[in-house]
């Protein structure tokens, strides 16, 4: 399955510059692990930072007029970083399947003379395997809505990786003017929607179309136990969506599709979650599928109504991860909310089986501020954001200081030492 191998932001909320893990132009990184969480005090941008992914997901899925102003962002003035005047950037450097090289994804979102925004330019480019200083396969360049898609695999347009910035009007116009018969000029009609959402439909362009099925396929959890209470009218439904309201539709299409199987998830859920013996399902006359919680110490069985929420929350993402097709990237905003504490190593452990398992699962994502949860991670797996002097957010790995690492490696809890100050910045 798909990696994010690195990832960064620009320009959006406190995240004036925030890169994460290995870059097109920064090699040397190192990659971003199956399970990473981002940790931090209240106000650093941890919230930020998981709604960047959100906000990628949505310009793709909706366009990017409509991402400004989705989930309460309030617009693009109200998320570029204030007094800044460049254009919002996000940049993608992902892995497919195989030993194929990264991919490299960018885009700038800007706004135009009327005050709306629009994509100021974006590309897709992969270089080819086990050469980092060559000509990279380009896929898609974009400047102001005209560009090119090369449909070429040996030869592509020069880029060179020690620049921190890519001169994209001028790549497009080098090719339009050279009129490459590898490449074909495109004009988009809407400047407001992604290049990879209009060209990733075709099927003549395989690389565009795997990478937006990829950001397509992300899941971003906006889960609520109100939400996941309630009653939805009968119908199986294959995946979770993300405020967990369809839960009793994904139990009925798990029953259907997956019947022992689902017998034996529900089984080791229920030896995951505390004072839980057994979980089963009972059938309405209107065909609605109704999940049964058998508490110990009572003999008639509790249905999801009746459950606590971090009873109902555990079971929401332990279901998730046995989804038959999970997605490729999960990214879930301080889990332990709701949570016994000792239940958190736990979930680690299973988000990390699960991230690392044979055939590869999501890839997880979280940001958390729960020092219990971070003692179940290593410092490679932890990413701390602080705020600098000048307001914005800055990153470091924990791994990145020797005695954290070494504190680690002696025993001590990496929780602990947060808790303690010593992954503050020295």
């Amino acid at each position: 399955m798909a990696k994010i191998q690195g990832f960064r932001v620009r320009n959006f909320k406190v995240l004036r510059d925030v890169p994460l893990g290995r870059l097109w132009n920064q090699p040397e990184g190192q990659p971003l692990t199956d399970m990473t969480a981002i940790i931090g005090k209240n106000g650093v941008g941890k919230s930020a930072l998981f709604d960047a992914f959100g906000f990628l997901f949505d310009a793709l899925n909706s366009g990017v007029e409509v991402a400004c102003g989705a989930r309460g962002r309030g617009g693009f003035e109200r998320i570029r970083s204030q007094g800044e005047t460049g254009p919002i950037e996000f940049e993608v450097y992902y892995k497919e399947d195989g030993e194929a090289q990264p991919i490299t994804y960018e885009v700038a979102i800007d706004v135009d003379e009327f005050g709306q925004p629009y994509v100021l330019r974006e590309g897709l480019w992969q270089r080819p395997i086990g050469v980092f200083y060559e000509r990279p396969a380009v896929y898609l360049i974009f400047s102001d809505g005209k560009g090119f898609v090369f449909t070429g695999e040996e030869e592509g347009i020069v880029i060179d990786p020690s620049k921190e910035k890519i001169d994209f009007e001028k790549l497009v116009e080098l090719n339009i003017a050279e009129d490459s018969s590898e490449s074909e000029i495109i004009e988009l009609e809407d400047r407001r929607r992604l290049g990879i959402a209009t060209l990733g439909a075709l099927k003549q362009h395989p690389r565009i179309a795997a990478f937006r099925r990829f950001i397509e396929g992300w899941y971003l959890s906006y889960f609520a136990p109100d939400a996941a209470r309630g009653l939805p009218l009968a119908g199986p439904q294959p995946h979770l969506n993300i405020h967990g309201d369809n839960l009793g539709n994904v139990v009925q299409f798990m029953q259907r599709e997956h019947a022992k199987r689902f017998e034996t998830i529900l089984q080791g859920i229920a030896e995951k979650i505390p004072g839980i013996d057994r979980i089963d399902t009972e059938k309405t006359s209107d065909g609605r599928l109704l999940l049964r919680f058998n508490d110990r110490g009572f003999v008639d069985p509790f249905y999801a109504q009746q459950m606590s929420d971090g009873t109902l929350k555990v079971f929401a993402y332990l279901l998730l991860l046995e989804d038959p097709k999970p997605p490729p990237f999960l990214c879930i905003e301080e889990p332990e909310n709701g949570l016994y504490h000792k239940l958190l190593e736990t979930l680690v452990d299973e988000f990390r089986q699960h991230a690392s398992g044979p055939g590869g699962g999501s890839q997880v994502f979280v940001t958390t501020h729960q020092p219990y949860l971070v003692d179940a991670l290593n410092p490679e797996e932890v990413w701390i954001l602080e705020k600098g002097a000048d307001g914005f957010s800055t990153i470091r790995r924990a791994s990145d200081d020797p005695l954290v690492k070494n504190l680690v490696e002696e025993g001590l809890p990496l929780g602990g030492l947060w808790y303690s100050d010593y992954l503050d910045a020295r």
